[in-house]
């Protein structure tokens, strides 16, 4: 039996119970007091990291009664553990601030953009603006002058192994967002087993000759890696898949109507988002048949609109979806059949003899973990039935 078989949604978000966290107390875990990195804090307060503060890390489901989400943790927040991870590790001020940097190109809702622009699988559209940004923001630019650095050595926190990675390998940026996710999610972290297993953790060389993350010993890198994939597990389930693709599909047809503009995405926080659409349904609105499509030119104008409300509010209100082998009639129902990007980890591990191993090797446990969690696989389609 596939380990994730039994994860349904309702379990996932009620197994663990509820508790409060502190960020400040969260990111002290990273960092200490005594070696935080004061040169951030400057750049930490340019309008374009500020601006990161309403934009939230878990891609709009802080907004959608479908999750029980237990803290708000924004891409700021998130910007700043990675960097501090880093500089944890590395005290190295370029590479600190390449990763604290790295997410300044993520509009409102994080990867829906990705979603709206059909990339759920890669989930990287998104970073395509990042260097753009860097070198043409000259508040950003005087203070990498200031502290003797180019533009070229922040503006891909990629070149910097330690910051960032591929699956499934441990890097600053993928331990970090692991770690509020399953505090917001689902509760599955508490602030002693994080510090258990960030304790753990040191430099190791993998099997590519490079620096990478892992961990010294086998019981906390096993149970880092079930808390992992846990939390990816709720990231491939259908419900997060139609949540994600129904907010970016109520975003494109924002921008058609002309309730929204492009450049909203990246000026105005998810509140206002949410609260200029809240807005707008307070015009008079046209009442016509619903479209069977959002991309018919030849439908009216007011059908298309109240298609989109119906979309919202959906969005806004639903608690639960239908798990189906088949889409049901979308006059009724919003359906989703997607292939999304599969967040693991495999950590390395170093064994009693000095050699360094992925975790899988040495731990029967993790191996069918990590197995099960690729080879699972929801239904077909998610659906949602369609508000009035």
């Amino acid at each position: 039996m596939n380990y994730f078989e039994k994860y349904t949604w309702n379990v996932m978000l009620s197994q663990h119970p509820f508790q409060t966290y502190d960020i400040p107390t969260y990111h002290n875990i990273l960092c200490p007091k005594d070696d935080y990195p004061s040169f951030l804090d400057k750049y930490i307060a340019l309008p374009i990291m500020q601006r990161l503060k309403g934009v939230g890390l878990l891609c709009g489901t802080d907004w959608t009664c479908l999750y029980k989400n237990r803290m708000y943790y924004s891409r700021l927040d998130h910007s700043i553990g990675v960097a501090l991870i880093v500089w944890h590790f590395t005290h190295d001020k370029a590479q600190t601030i390449a990763g604290l940097l790295h997410d300044i190109s993520t509009p409102v809702f994080s990867h829906v953009s990705d979603f709206r622009k059909g990339d759920a699988l890669t989930q990287t559209v998104t970073e395509g603006p990042t260097a753009a940004i860097i070198k043409g923001d000259r508040p950003l630019q005087q203070l990498l002058t200031q502290d003797g650095l180019t533009s070229e050595q922040v503006a891909d926190y990629h070149i910097y192994p330690i910051a960032d990675n591929e699956i499934p390998q441990l890097s600053a940026d993928r331990l970090e967002y692991m770690f509020p996710s399953g505090m917001a999610l689902n509760g599955s972290w508490t602030m002693k087993e994080v510090e258990c297993c960030y304790n753990d953790i040191e430099i190791l060389e993998n099997e590519d000759g490079l620096q990478e993350l892992g961990f010294k010993t086998i019981e906390i890198a096993e149970e880092y890696c079930l808390h992992f994939c846990m939390i990816g597990h709720i990231l491939q389930l259908n419900e997060n898949k139609l949540t994600l693709h129904l907010l970016g599909q109520i975003m494109n047809l924002a921008v058609e109507l002309g309730i929204l503009q492009e450049e909203d995405f990246m000026n105005l926080t998810e509140k206002e988002i949410i609260e200029k659409i809240n807005l707008s349904q307070t015009r008079p609105q046209a009442v016509n048949a619903i479209p069977q499509t959002i991309d018919e030119s030849s439908e009216p104008q007011g059908t298309k609109e109240k298609y989109f409300y119906r979309l919202f509010n959906t969005f806004r209100n639903m608690t639960r979806i239908e798990h189906t082998d088949a889409a049901l009639p979308d006059t009724d129902y919003f359906s989703v059949n997607l292939k999304v990007k599969q967040r693991y980890i495999n950590p390395l591990i170093k064994t009693e003899n000095g050699k360094t191993v992925r975790l899988s090797a040495v731990s029967s446990f993790a191996d069918k973990l990590i197995n099960d969690f690729l080879k699972f696989s929801d239904t077909k389609f998610g659906c949602v039935v369609l508000a009035e």
